[in-house]
């Protein structure tokens, strides 16, 4: 059951983002996970969701992603790494389906 949750969670931003491309009226995906400053060459900070299984990333040139169904374990192992940069590209990269999110607009 979680695992087609998690299937249909993905699909859905995956619509959200094609229809963010082909229609203006609808709002890109919103940044709602806090995430923690880290120190890397590469990353800023790292937040996650236990509730959605989703970690954030946001990186040096400002974009962020949401990496979806990332068990917590991977979470924790980023950020106790020596090198964030490099554990991000051996274990993360490629390997999770991510989309880009927006940072929440200033109240």
């Amino acid at each position: 059951m979680r695992k087609l949750w998690c299937i249909l969670l993905a699909a859905s931003q995956l619509c959200l983002n094609s229809l963010d491309a082909a229609d203006p009226s609808v709002g890109p995906i919103v940044s709602r996970i806090s995430r923690e400053p880290v120190d890397s060459t590469a990353l800023t900070s790292i937040g996650y969701s236990r509730r959605l299984r989703a970690l954030e990333i946001e990186f040096h040139d400002g974009s962020i992603y949401r990496y979806i169904d990332v068990p917590p374990v991977l979470h924790e192992s980023l950020l106790e790494a020596k090198s964030k940069a490099r554990y991000y590209n051996r274990a993360l990269r490629g390997k999770y389906h991510c989309v880009r999110v927006q940072r929440p607009r200033p109240r």
